[in-house]
């Protein structure tokens, strides 16, 4: 390493100085030999003519230096080869865990047909790393490596900090997953760290070499957007979906165009309502934004959010919702019907004290009656400055809602820590309920957690009269779900709550 304020050289300029000095003490060498060699050659040289004494010592330094050359050109030719070998090795490999990267894992990829690229997402990967640290983080990304490596036989690559990823034969998409949904069933068993066990879980996406959405991007890639989809979708595993991954270019200009939508009135709520079933009528809905673009048409709220978080635009889009949702609330309020909305809020926003400002601020103006969802994911990215928020909103009369409950590594301290009002259990346990008792069973105990907790109870994914009945005969508190309403605009909803107090009847769709 050159000393610090000293200019290095460009590496050509290097190479050339190295190249000179070896020159320079390989003629040096050379006349050393030949100076030791011509006193030897001193009795041959007297019985020559001057000039064939002076060929013959310039023949003898010729061949030293010759030899000299060679010896020191295959040394430094060996020297290349060697930093050549360790300059790839460090291309192709993670240097933190040693294991091969993403390049290494595209050129496998390329190397012949057929293969599927498998990329394994460890989840809630920050969450983790902040509770074990980094180094022990590193260790337990190298073990996940060798469990991958054993279950699958295959090399295991780092693509980024939090994925894994390998190359396999598969003759279908199906066959494929279910090499995926192995890998991420690999890791029901803990992880021996540092003596201490730790729990994980393993999220698999899956993209073919080749195909016909090859055009879109490497299968790397597409692998990382199905271990996306999965995740939407709750799966262990999922292929890879153009349809979902829509158009990356086109995305980008959404991005540009979000803030503007909001001012240009392209941005418009729709309300999912809430059966109360002690008052046998609507008592609450969801706020939802949907976005309307004049050229794309409606525009998916997985989209558009998502962006809008990666983007940091996720602040100005809730406020937005936060306004219009107060202002609806007034409309319903005048039409004689009070209820209170439900807003989720962004985990990037639940430590902002700003935001929570922001919140108060409306709130005491105007009186309203607001709910804030929030998910466990969203308290555990920043815990202290979280719990800070939601006991100043909860203090200032804002109901906060624990969304999903059930979807994730769902805990007592979890409950126990967030001074909450309501509880929502996933939907993915309710849409079976009424086929699989042991769904049924874990929908029951956790109502009977929370009314021991004190909290009012949602159950989400209501889409049957067998589900409505069983979650009234368990003492649930309200229902959610198509069969109680889909999401619909505010006049629509209006319309529904004048007509007769039902758990269903005519919806609109948003």
């Amino acid at each position: 390493m050159a000393p610090q304020g000293l200019p290095r050289l460009p590496r050509f300029d290097r190479f050339q100085a190295r190249l000179a000095l070896l020159c320079t003490g390989l003629f040096g060498a050379a006349l050393l030999v030949s100076a030791l060699l011509l006193p030897l050659l001193h009795p041959l040289t007297e019985a020559m003519k001057p000039h064939e004494a002076a060929v013959i010592g310039g023949l003898s330094f010729a061949v030293v230096a010759l030899i000299v050359l060679v010896i020191g050109f295959r040394t430094m030719v060996g020297d290349l080869r060697d930093r050549e070998s360790r300059l790839t090795h460090i291309a192709l490999h993670d240097q933190e865990t040693g294991l091969p990267n993403r390049l290494a894992l595209e050129r496998l990829a390329a190397s012949q047909q057929g293969l599927w690229v498998i990329l394994v997402g460890i989840d809630r990967f920050e969450v983790v790393r902040d509770a074990i640290g980094y180094d022990a983080m590193a260790n337990l990304i190298t073990a996940v490596g060798r469990r991958l490596a054993l279950t699958s036989g295959a090399s295991i690559s780092r693509v980024s900090a939090a994925v894994l990823g390998l190359a396999v034969t598969a003759e279908t998409e199906e066959e494929a997953l279910a090499i995926a949904a192995a890998l991420a069933e690999s890791a029901r068993d803990p992880f021996n760290i540092s003596g201490a066990p730790v729990d994980i879980t393993l999220t698999a996406g899956v993209a073919r070499r080749g195909g016909a959405e090859a055009h879109l991007t490497s299968p790397v890639d597409r692998a990382a957007s199905a271990i996306a989809r999965a995740r939407r979708l709750r799966l262990q595993a999922a292929g890879f979906d153009p349809d979902a991954y829509g158009d990356p270019s086109g995305n980008l200009s959404l991005i540009s165009e979000l803030m503007a939508a909001l001012d240009n009135g392209e941005f418009s709520l729709a309300y999912q309502p809430k059966y109360d079933f002690r008052a046998e009528r609507i008592t609450g809905v969801e706020a939802l934004a949907r976005w309307t673009h004049p050229r794309r048409g409606a525009v998916p709220p997985d989209l558009f959010v998502g962006m809008a978080e990666e983007t940091g635009h996720i602040r100005p889009l809730t406020e937005w919702v936060v306004r219009q949702a107060i202002l609806d609330q007034k409309t319903m309020a005048a039409a004689g019907h009070e209820v209170i909305v439900s807003i989720n809020i962004s985990g990037r926003l639940l430590s902002d004290d700003s935001f929570a400002d922001f919140a108060l601020e409306q709130v005491s103006a105007s009186g309203a009656r607001l709910c804030f969802e929030i998910t466990e994911t969203a308290v555990m990215h920043d815990p202290e400055r979280a719990l800070g928020v939601i006991d100043r909103l909860s203090a200032a009369g804002v109901l906060i809602s624990l969304d999903d409950y059930g979807s994730g590594l769902s805990s007592l301290t979890y409950l126990k820590r967030i001074q909450a009002d309501e509880l929502k259990i996933d939907k993915t346990f309710v849409v079976d309920m009424d086929q699989s008792g042991r769904d049924a069973l874990l929908v029951k105990s956790t109502i009977d957690l929370a009314h021991g907790l004190g909290l009012k109870i949602t159950a989400e994914g209501v889409e049957t009269p067998t589900a409505l009945a069983l979650l009234r005969g368990m003492g649930c508190d309200m229902a959610q779900g198509y069969l109680i309403g889909r999401p619909c605009a505010l006049d629509a909803l209006i319309l529904r709550l004048d007509g007769p107090s039902a758990e269903t009847g005519a919806t609109a769709v948003a």
